[in-house]
Formats: structure tokens, C-alpha cells, sequence
């Protein structure tokens, strides 16, 4: 069993396993604990990302009008980048790529092992990659002209002649981070909170939180501090066992309603009472949950992918089944597939907008009406591009690629949920590969621009775009040895941890750093960042002594933050009012050593988080035999009086 990960400014414990390693790439020694800094000194001031820094122009900057494009192309990437479900580096506890076993063949062939649609050749995987983890192995897509405008859905002429002298952008859809499992009445007393320490500091009675599609953005903050903020253990979930001869099996997937929370596991969902953990349904799917998407119908409908079946060695299984399911009632609504020419999809990614599912995939993207099923548009065989992914919420956009693999450009399009037709489009240089969708409305998107983020997080910029005109408004240079956002554009392109969202601003969390002084502390702070000019506000809100910050998402003007907490305190959930960004505290968890345990493990940047209504929901998003502990916990829920 894998060992707990090591608690701030401690040695770090034997190693863990980490995300599969690109099979082009010598294996990388898996990362150790920082060592102990020098002792700075006195008096020196906190470090951090120079707030008055000004982006500078690199590569997939748009070009002034007239100005040829970067005359050479970026270099390849070292690996394939922060790619949800990508797991921790070692000393967090999770597996590193699995042994052959049930489901998941010893030699995985690449991305673009299996013959491309329509009868087309392979082209080369980009950058050698491979799916996590039994994942189903995306078809080729069939080559295009760059630049081309793919089929399937319509393009404004208006629109396009508005925006064709615009270029250079990538996408990404964050929300913040996400999801946990089933419930255990059976917990050990040496697990739980039980005659712990549940005190913490008192807020101040600002209003924080939120819960279903992750908070709005907009109108009033909808969670209040209670009197109390010290939280108690709500209920703990084992973590499932998977089948014998099986390293590891997908688990993502979770959501907060008013009453329900919803976790999958190994082939379906649960949902538990959100207050006692009793379950008060399970739906069984026919094998396990690929991706889903954390946007809610206002009558708390969601939408997952999952596979037709349980894998196997000899049949992985691709992630063909597209389904909606009702959270209250926890019943199935529908289930669809796709095919690309004959070929049916196995989808990357899924999302949820204006009463339309939309999924993605390199075979291209469909879409289904929420209520009905009803297909509203589906690749064709005559696109010369394609839909790789979504992103949802309160408009839907779509990352469509064109081109061949190395004249690759991103088209980031906001289409009409209803017919499909695009209703504002901007055109990336060439050379992104990958863009993930931030928020739709703002529209923002993230990209590794030139592979210069150097720390696999797939950030190195955000584009601020109008989505009415599809101009760029502002670029934001966000380097990765400053930050500490993540988002995945290659599978998940609405996945994003570290970053929100609203105010017409960003929110990002810096690196930890020395926290100054004498003392051997670490921190991290949020800043903020202005969508309209691309430049840091000056806005500060710090994370304190040992702690780590990082904001979870928006909850009217003010934004919802887990702090991770070193080695001798509880986290705690803290609301940062959009404009003083002055902090207030909604809960501060218990300090045991059992519950300490459990919620050190669950990683911001590798688990699932949700926080509404007073309750804080954490959980992993994979299960595996690698574990050395007699119990193992897959949710945690902590909640406060």
C-alpha cells in the first residue's frame, strides 16, 4: 500500500508512485521532499512573483497587424504535460504506471497506435504520451489544411471577416478542483474525529461558499461563517477494492447538491446524505466512469462518460458511453454513443451548457440535448477539423484543431449550444497544441505556450478573449516557477486546479516559497490578475505560516480557498472578498493525528474538493492495490456546526 505523503516540513516518508511516465522519455527520478532551507536572513522579506511585472511578448503572442509569425516552430515538449487524472509525484501515495495486470496491458500502445478515422494512416502520438492508466486509446484524427474550416457546425460569415486578423490562443476550463466516494458507517474511533480536538478559529460572519456547478460568479456570496468554525468529521468512505490482478482503476467524479453528495466508484455512483454520509442510493454502470464534468442542471442533472463494460487484459475497453444522471433520484436519464464515420468514439472529455451535453474526442466532438438525448450534432466525415474538447457553464466553447499534426493551430470557437453554429471564434499561432478552457464566461483559456512552463503544469500564459467578438483582449504571462495553477489540455480541457475566475479577474496561486524572517517556514499566496489589461491587481491574500493556499472557485464576488495545513493543524476553508481581499475563515478542521492522516492525502492539485453550505468534501480520484495500511479512505467530509 502506498504510504501517506509526508507532512509540510517533514522528511518525506519511503516512496510513493507517481503518474505514468512518457514511454519516449528516460523515467524521471521521482521528486523528494524540499530540503531544509538555509536559515535566511532576519528581517528579509516574504519572497513571491513580482506583482508589477509586465508580460512580455514570446511565442504564441499575437503578432501586430502585418507582423509574420515566429519564423521557427517551439520545441517538442519533455513529457506530456499536467494532464488530469495525471497522478502526484512520488510522496503523495499514489501509483506510478501500473504493472501489466486486469485491465490495463503491461505495453500500452500510444495515442496514435489505433488506425484514424476514416480509414486514414497514423500520424505520430504527440509527444509520446500515453492515456492514464487503462484509459481508451483516442483515434487519429483525419488530416487537414490548416486553417480550415472544419464541417458539422456553421461559422457566421459576419463573424468570421470580424475576426480572421486575430491569432494565437489556448483553452482550458477550470473550475477549480473537484470530487469524492462512498460512504463508511463501519470507521474506527483511530479514524475519525471522535474525541479530537475540533476547535478553530471564529469567523467573522462574511459570507463565502457555494455549491452545485461550483458557485456563481456573479450576484451575492452565498455562504455565511458560522459562530463556530471548527469543523467534525462528517463521514469517511474505504476506499474500493479493486479486482484481483488490477493495479489501479479510475474513480473521478463527485458533486454537491443541497442534500446529496455523489461520488463514483469503481463501476457506478453513490449518492450519501451530504450531512451523515448514509447512502440513499447507488447506480450501477456497466464498468467505470472515464470522465465527467462538475456543471448541474438547475434540477441537479450532471453528465459522465463511462466504458460499456468492466476491462480487461485482453479487452481495455474504450470510453464510449456518454450518460446524464439524475443526482436527486440517482437514476440513469440516457445513454448515448457516437461514431466517426463507422467507428464509434471513445470520448475524452464531456461538459454541460444551455440544456446541451457536449463530449469531445481527437475523433471529433458531439452533442445531445440534456432532456431528450436527442443528438444535435456529430462529427461528420467530411471535417477537415475537429472538436477535442469542450468547455461548460454558463456558455459552451469548444477547442476544435486544424491542421496536420506539425502545422497544428486551435481554433477557440464559442458555439451556440442549440444548433451548434459558432457565434465568435480565435485562432491560435501555430504551433499550441493544447489549450484548456478556464471559465466560458469570461471566456479564459491557458496554454504551455513554446513549452516553457518547465514544470509539467501546462500553464505558461492565459488569454483573455471577447466572446462576442472573438478578439484577444489580454494576454497574462504566468510562468511556472511563479505559479501554481494546473490545468489538463490534452484529455480534460475543462480541468484546471489552482485558478479561478470572476470579478473580470483571475485568481491564481504562486509557488510556495520561503515565507522570510528567521524561521524555516514555507507559503504561498492568491493574486489577482485584470482580464482587460493582463496585468497583476496588487491584490495579496497570503496563506500564513506553513500553510498551502489555493483557491477552489467563486462564490459571487468573493472567492471559496482550501488552505493545506503543515504537519500539526487541521486545513481550513477561508473566504477572500474579491476586492479588499480581506480573508475570512469558514472552517478550521480537527488537528488529531487520525484525521490529519486522511486529509493530508487528499492533494489539492491530485484530488477532488468541493465546498458548499458548511460542508467540505474531499476525495482521491483513483483506486489501487498499491496500499500498505489496513484502511484507506477514498472521501473524507468534514462539516461544521
Amino acid at each position: 500500500m502506498t504510504q501517506p505523503p509526508p507532512p509540510p516540513n517533514q522528511p518525506p516518508q519511503q516512496p510513493g508512485f507517481g503518474p505514468p511516465q512518457e514511454p519516449s522519455q528516460p523515467q524521471q527520478p521521482a521528486p523528494s521532499a524540499p530540503a531544509t532551507p538555509p536559515t535566511p536572513p532576519a528581517q528579509q522579506p516574504p519572497a513571491g512573483p513580482d506583482l508589477s511585472k509586465t508580460p512580455q511578448p514570446g511565442y504564441g503572442y499575437p503578432q501586430a497587424p502585418g507582423t509574420p509569425p515566429p519564423a521557427a516552430p517551439p520545441t517538442p515538449p519533455q513529457g506530456p504535460g499536467y494532464g488530469y487524472p495525471q497522478q502526484p509525484p512520488a510522496g503523495y501515495g499514489y501509483p506510478q504506471q501500473p504493472p501489466a495486470g486486469y485491465g490495463y496491458p503491461a505495453q500500452q500502445p500510444g495515442p496514435y497506435g489505433q488506425p484514424g478515422p476514416y480509414g486514414q494512416p497514423q500520424q505520430p502520438g504527440p509527444y509520446g504520451q500515453q492515456p492514464p492508466y487503462g484509459y481508451a486509446q483516442p483515434t487519429v484524427p483525419m488530416q487537414a489544411q490548416a486553417g480550415q474550416q472544419g464541417g458539422g457546425r456553421k461559422i457566421n460569415a459576419q463573424v468570421a471577416i470580424i475576426v480572421s486578423a486575430v491569432a494565437a490562443i489556448a483553452l482550458i476550463v477550470g473550475a477549480g478542483v473537484w470530487y469524492s466516494s462512498s460512504s463508511g458507517k463501519d470507521d474506527d474511533k483511530q479514524t475519525t474525529a471522535e474525541g479530537g480536538d475540533t476547535k478553530g478559529g471564529k469567523g467573522d460572519g462574511k459570507e463565502g461558499g457555494g455549491s452545485g456547478d461550483g458557485g456563481a460568479t456573479t450576484g451575492e456570496a452565498k455562504e455565511k461563517a458560522p459562530a463556530a468554525t471548527g469543523s467534525k468529521v462528517l463521514f469517511q468512505v474505504p476506499s474500493p477494492k479493486v479486482p484481483k490482478g488490477t493495479t489501479s482503476i479510475p474513480i473521478s467524479g463527485s458533486w454537491l447538491t443541497d442534500s446529496v453528495y455523489a461520488k463514483s466508484g469503481l463501476s457506478e455512483i453513490t449518492g450519501y446524505d451530504r450531512g451523515t454520509g448514509t447512502k440513499k442510493w447507488t447506480l450501477d454502470l456497466p464498468g467505470p466512469v472515464c470522465t465527467a464534468t462538475p456543471h448541474l442542471t438547475e434540477d441537479n442533472k450532471t453528465a459522465i462518460v463511462h466504458k460499456p463494460a468492466m476491462p480487461t487484459a485482453q479487452d481495455p475497453k474504450s470510453c464510449t458511453e456518454v450518460a446524464v444522471i439524475d443526482l436527486e433520484a440517482g437514476t440513469k436519464v440516457w445513454s448515448k454513443t457516437a461514431k466517426s464515420g463507422t467507428m464509434p468514439i471513445s470520448f475524452n472529455n464531456v461538459t454541460l451548457s444551455g440544456g446541451t451535453v457536449a463530449a469531445g474526442s481527437t475523433s471529433g466532438g458531439a452533442a445531445w440535448d440534456v432532456a431528450t438525448g436527442d443528438e444535435r450534432w456529430a462529427p461528420k466525415t467530411s471535417d477537415s477539423c475537429y472538436d477535442a474538447g469542450y468547455g461548460g457553464g454558463p456558455k459552451l466553447v469548444a477547442v476544435r484543431k486544424c491542421g496536420s499534426y506539425d502545422q497544428r493551430q486551435l481554433h477557440i470557437q464559442t458555439v451556440d449550444p442549440t444548433s451548434g453554429d459558432v457565434l465568435a471564434e480565435y485562432k491560435m499561432d501555430e504551433g499550441i497544441e493544447y489549450a484548456a478552457v478556464v471559465s466560458t464566461d469570461p471566456l479564459v483559456v491557458a496554454a504551455d505556450v513554446g513549452d516553457s512552463a518547465g514544470d509539467g503544469s501546462g500553464i505558461s500564459d492565459f488569454f483573455s478573449i471577447d466572446s462576442k467578438t472573438g478578439k484577444l483582449r489580454a494576454r497574462l504571462s504566468a510562468p511556472g516557477d511563479e505559479f501554481a495553477a494546473r490545468c489538463d489540455g490534452i484529455y480534460k480541457v475543462e480541468n484546471c486546479s489552482g485558478v479561478t475566475v470572476g470579478n473580470d479577474r483571475l485568481y491564481i496561486a504562486t509557488e510556495e516559497h520561503d515565507s522570510g524572517g528567521e524561521s524555516y517556514s514555507q507559503t504561498n499566496e492568491v493574486v489577482a490578475f485584470d482580464l482587460a489589461t493582463g496585468k497583476q491587481t496588487g491584490q495579496r491574500a497570503d496563506a500564513g505560516e506553513n500553510y498551502e493556499i489555493y483557491p477552489l472557485r467563486m462564490d459571487g464576488p468573493n472567492v471559496i480557498a482550501y488552505k493545506r495545513p503543515p504537519y500539526d493543524k487541521g486545513g481550513q476553508i477561508v473566504s477572500i472578498d474579491g476586492e479588499s481581499f480581506k480573508e475570512t475563515l469558514l472552517m478550521e478542521n480537527p488537528s488529531t493525528e487520525a484525521v490529519r492522516d486522511v486529509e493530508s492525502r487528499m492533494s489539492p492539485e491530485y484530488s477532488e474538493i468541493q465546498y458548499g453550505q458548511g460542508g467540505l468534501y474531499m476525495s482521491s480520484v483513483y483506486a489501487s492495490d498499491f496500499t500498505t495500511r489496513e484502511k484507506e479512505y477514498s472521501v473524507i467530509a468534514f462539516g461544521t456546526e
